[in-house]
């Protein structure tokens, strides 16, 4: 156990090494003690009051601080022993993610948010094809083949300064994330948004800061507010927004531009729902292409086995990005990508996914039109998720899995709370209209008591 002159020297050493006094500012100095050897692991750092009284602050900001650190894994607490520095970080992440996932096995799951095998483009002809070529002849090829490069700089909403192959959005977004967000940063999201990404930021120590949206996007004065306060980062989702399927429109996207112009913001877009959404590519990197980074996935529309999506915009982001992941798996499959080409250029995978995005939209209209009908609000208009406004979220839940459905709680999507408790529902797998689930869906969100009976799909 650390001493109280090995405590002493923790306290010495923090308070020279603190420039900024705000809890953010302890917290990032904290850390950088930890990664530098300033403070080793296992040393169990000063009490909160001590801190506060050396610096001259109260002790809710140290206490802030300390829970900035043990969020991001710099620190454990263990009651009245203390707080002590870790030797790693931990790796316990995707707290929010585990929530929106529904338990157990139902007769009709709407909790997933993932595509309708049935709508996915036939691979077979395109491995076939693929299955015949060499395409790798050394670990030193170009990391994205050269006819994939050039089909998506062809589809970019924008000139990307780097462009690249990653193994997904959100291992995209943890790359990117990763180059870009230190601890302490401030970080503009969604709110709602996706819950991994909440769970990635928070993972890296960085303060989640919401931005609520209406029906074209992130309201342009809840952006300017959180703006004064220096963040390092805005990451949207550009159209089908999830959960809300809201898409952001050309004019939204010409007033937030506007407004982060003079700043250094880094703005990150996660197109999830690429070629499936209704709405058209609009992005702020058509205005701010030196500080937009794009990742557009190709999972909803095209397969997700494929585990590719493509990551384009501010050059040295990208390649920093791109050099960290020579380290590790070094590319994305280039058979994978071969794949995707065939994919991207034969006609009868485009006219697949064309229909997907059709019969989607149908899914989407039928459901919320049913729920309107049972007077029932929702929200946004495109991509296979309907978030649904209900009366208590943990009620209706419940009455729903009594009744075979899986559904999303709107809880683990916020950042922030909102007003009104939510459901999020993927129409994806909804291939007939079902008055059944929708008059199980409308008696649950309205806090109503129904007998149970099937639903039908």
């Amino acid at each position: 156990m650390t001493n109280s002159r090995e405590r002493g020297d923790a306290v010495d050493l923090i308070v020279d090494a603190v420039v900024d006094r705000s809890a953010r500012g302890l917290a990032a100095s904290v850390s950088r003690l930890t990664r530098s050897g300033g403070l080793l692991a296992g040393t169990r750092l000063p009490t909160v009051r001590e801190v506060a009284k050396r610096l001259g602050v109260s002790p809710t900001t140290v206490s802030e601080a300390w829970q900035t650190l043990a969020q991001a894994g710099v620190l454990e607490t263990r009651g009245r022993l203390g707080s002590f520095v870790l030797d790693r970080p931990r790796t316990d992440g995707r707290q929010r993610y585990r929530r929106v996932t529904a338990p157990g096995t139902f007769a009709v799951d709407l909790s997933t948010g993932t595509p309708d095998p049935e709508l996915l483009p036939d691979t077979r002809a395109a491995l076939a094809r693929v299955g015949r070529r060499a395409l790798t002849t050394s670990y030193l090829d170009d990391p994205v083949l050269p006819e994939l490069a050039e089909l998506l700089r062809r589809q970019w909403p924008f000139v990307p300064g780097g462009l690249t192959v990653v193994d997904g959005a959100m291992d995209g977004l943890d790359r990117i994330a990763s180059q870009l967000v230190r601890l302490g940063d401030r970080v503009l999201l969604e709110n709602p948004t996706f819950p991994t990404l909440v769970d990635l930021v928070e993972l890296l120590g960085a303060e989640a800061v919401g931005l609520p949206l209406d029906d074209e996007g992130i309201v342009p004065a809840a952006l300017a507010a959180a703006l004064e306060d220096a963040p390092t980062a805005l990451f949207l989702q550009p159209r089908a927004q999830n959960p809300l399927g809201v898409s952001m429109t050309a004019r939204r996207a010409a007033e937030l531009a506007a407004l982060l112009e003079p700043t250094d913001v880094v703005i990150v877009e996660d197109d999830h729902a690429g070629d499936i959404a209704r709405a058209p590519a609009v992005s702020l990197g058509a205005w701010l292409p030196e500080r937009t980074v794009l990742v557009r996935s190709f999972s909803k529309s095209h397969g997700p086995d494929l585990r590719l999506a493509a990551v384009g915009g501010r050059a040295e982001l990208v390649a920093r990005a791109e050099a960290r992941r020579l380290v590790g798996p070094g590319w994305s499959s280039r058979l994978l990508q071969a794949v995707l080409v065939e994919l991207l250029t034969d006609d009868r995978a485009i006219a697949a996914v064309t229909s997907a995005r059709d019969r989607y939209a149908e899914r989407r209209s039928d459901l919320v039109r049913s729920l309107s009908d049972r007077g029932v609000a929702t929200t946004g208009d495109d991509g296979i998720n309907v978030w649904v406004d209900v009366r208590d979220e943990r009620n209706a839940s419940v009455a729903l899995a009594a009744h075979g459905i899986g559904v999303a709680p709107g809880t683990p999507f916020c950042v922030a709370p909102l007003a009104g408790d939510h459901l999020r529902v993927t129409v994806s797998s909804l291939r007939e209209p079902s008055p059944g689930l929708a008059d199980a869906l409308a008696a649950a969100a309205l806090g109503q008591s129904r007998r149970s009976g099937p639903v039908g799909r």
